[in-house]
C-alpha cells in the first residue's frame, strides 16, 4: 500500500514548513526504523512542502494506521516537530489518491505559482537522495518514475507552464514596482544551489547587469566564473550586503545568512563610521528612510529562512519573504489547469490499473503452480504407460494454456474492480488454494482509515 504524509502551503503554517524542512534528508532512514511494515520511504521536502511517500507491506484489508502513527513519531524525531502538532497538520493519501497526488505534485498544480517548473526537478531529486539512502522500494521507483514522465506530458501538452513561472520569476515581479532601472540596480546573489541558476537568468531577462554572488559553503568562485559575473568573498560580503540595492537569497543553510548585525556592520564600513556609531543610525519605516540610507529590497527564498526577520528593523530595508510571496500568487489559469488535471487523472487511473492487475500476481503464480504441477505429473504418468509421445505432451500443454486463459483475463477484470477478495475466494473454494495478498495495490479513501489525529 502506498501512504503520502503531506504539509504543503494549504494546510501548514510557514514556521512548521520551516520546521520540517530541517533534518529532512535523514527523515526517509528514521521513519522506516519505526515500523516493521514500512519497506520504503521518499521525502519530498521544499520551501512550500513536506511529503514522506511510504511503501507499506502488509496483508490485504489490514488498517494502515499503526504504520502511519509510526512514521509520524519517526517525522518527529527527524525534525523536532512536535507529534501533536503533526497529527493535526499532515494530510493522508492513501491507495489510489497517491499516484494522482503527486502527479499533480510533480506537475506543478500544488505549487504557489501553478505551473512552475522547479518542482519538477525538487521530486526526481528526493528520489535520488532516496536511492542514495538505500530507503526506496521497487513501487516507490515505479511511482516516481511515472510522475516524472507525467509531468513531461503535462507540460508539453497544455499551456501550464507556458509563461516561464516560479517563485524565483513571481518574488521578481514583486519587486519590480521598487525597482526603477534594473540596469542600475546592484544585486547580490546569496547562495550558488538549484535556486541560483534560475534566479541569475530571471534577473537577466529583467535587464540585471551589475550581479555579484556570494556563497556561505565557498563556492562563489566557481558560480562567478561559469555565469561570468563577480564573485563575492567571505570578508567583503558585510559591505557588499550593505551595498546591495536588491539581495536575492536562496541558499540551504540551517542559520540566517544575513541579519541586522551584518547590515549594520557592512553600513559603517560603508560609511567608514565605527560599528558602535553604525547602531545609533535611524530605524524607520522605508518610506520614512533619510536619503543618506539607501532603499534596500531583501528577497528570502531560503528555507529555513536565509534573512532573519530583525532586518526590517533597519531603516530602509523591505523584505519579501515565501510566506509574503504566497499571498501574491496568481490565481490557476483555468482552462489550462483543467486540462493539465485531466492528463493527470488519466495518469494516476493507469498506474492504479498496472497496480491492482499486479496485486494478484502471487494468486495467478499460485495458481499457474497448481495446473502445471498437475500437468507435469499427467505426462510423467504418461511416459510411465509408454506413451512418449511429443504430440501427447503438446496437447496436454495445450489444453492447461486453454484451461488457464479465462482465470487470467478474470483476474485482470476482478483487480481493476477491486474485487481481489472474490479471485481468492474462488482458488479456496475450487481448488484449494489460499494466498494471502500484500496491500500493495488497494485503493481506498482517507475516510476508509479515518483522521490521522488521534
Amino acid at each position: 500500500m502506498l501512504i503520502c504524509l503531506s504539509a504543503s502551503h494549504k494546510n501548514s503554517s510557514f514556521d512548521v514548513l520551516e520546521k520540517l524542512s530541517v533534518g529532512a534528508n535523514d527523515t526517509a532512514g528514521g521513519i522506516l526504523e519505526r515500523h516493521p511494515a514500512l519497506v520504503g520511504a521518499v521525502v519530498v521536502a521544499t520551501c512550500n512542502r513536506f511529503e514522506a511517500y511510504l511503501d507499506l507491506d502488509e496483508p490485504l484489508g489490514s488498517s494502515p494506521l499503526s504504520a502511519v502513527h509510526a512514521a509520524i513519531d519517526g517525522v518527529s524525531a527527524s525534525t523536532g516537530v512536535a507529534v501533536d502538532v503533526l497529527r493535526n497538520t499532515l494530510d493522508l493519501v492513501h491507495g489510489s489518491g497517491v499516484a494522482e497526488h503527486l502527479f499533480a505534485v510533480t506537475s506543478g498544480l500544488e505549487s504557489v505559482v501553478v505551473g512552475e517548473g522547479e518542482i519538477a526537478g525538487q521530486v526526481r531529486r528526493s528520489l535520488e537522495q532516496a536511492r542514495l539512502s538505500r530507503t526506496t522500494s521497487p513501487e516507490l521507483e515505479r511511482l516516481f518514475q511515472r510522475a516524472s514522465q507525467t509531468s513531461r506530458g503535462v507540460k508539453n501538452r497544455t499551456g501550464i507552464g507556458a509563461a516561464g513561472r516560479s517563485l524565483v520569476r513571481l518574488a521578481l515581479e514583486l519587486a519590480e514596482s521598487r525597482i526603477t532601472d534594473w540596469a542600475q540596480t546592484r544585486v547580490l546573489l546569496v547562495g550558488t544551489g538549484r535556486y541560483a541558476g534560475a534566479s541569475l537568468a530571471a534577473l537577466r531577462d529583467l535587464g540585471a547587469e551589475d550581479v555579484r554572488v556570494y556563497s556561505p559553503s565557498g563556492r562563489a568562485q566557481k558560480f562567478a566564473t561559469s555565469h561570468q559575473i563577480t564573485a563575492v568573498a567571505e570578508s567583503a560580503f558585510a559591505i557588499e550586503a550593505a551595498e546591495a540595492d536588491l539581495i536575492l537569497t536562496c541558499t540551504t543553510a540551517d542559520t540566517h545568512v544575513i541579519d541586522a548585525a551584518l547590515l549594520h556592520s557592512g553600513r559603517a564600513l560603508s560609511l567608514q563610521l565605527p560599528a558602535a556609531e553604525a547602531r545609533t543610525l535611524p530605524s524607520c519605516p522605508m518610506t520614512d528612510a533619510p536619503t543618506e540610507i539607501p532603499r534596500r529590497l531583501i528577497i528570502d527564498l531560503g528555507l529555513p529562512r536565509n534573512v532573519d526577520p530583525d532586518v526590517t528593523d533597519l531603516a530602509g530595508v523591505e523584505l519579501l519573504d515565501l510566506e509574503t510571496i504566497r499571498i501574491h500568487a496568481p490565481l490557476e489559469e483555468l482552462n489550462a489547469t483543467s486540462d493539465a488535471r485531466l492528463l493527470v487523472g488519466r495518469a494516476a487511473r493507469k498506474f492504479s490499473a498496472v497496480a491492482e492487475e499486479q496485486s494478484l500476481a502471487p494468486a495467478v503464480v499460485a495458481l499457474r503452480s497448481y495446473v502445471f504441477d498437475l500437468l507435469d505429473g499427467e505426462i510423467e504418468r504418461a511416459r510411465n504407460r509408454g506413451d512418449n509421445s511429443e504430440q501427447t505432451e503438446a496437447a496436454l500443454r495445450h489444453l492447461a494454456g486453454v484451461l488457464l486463459h479465462t482465470p487470467m483475463v478474470r483476474s485482470r477484470e476482478l483487480a481493476r474492480a477491486g474485487e481481489q477478495a472474490a479471485f481468492l475466494t474462488g482458488l479456496d473454494a475450487l481448488f484449494g488454494i489460499q494466498v494471502e495478498l500484500p496491500a500493495a495495490g488497494t485503493a481506498a479513501t482517507v475516510a476508509d482509515i479515518g483522521p490521522v489525529a488521534s
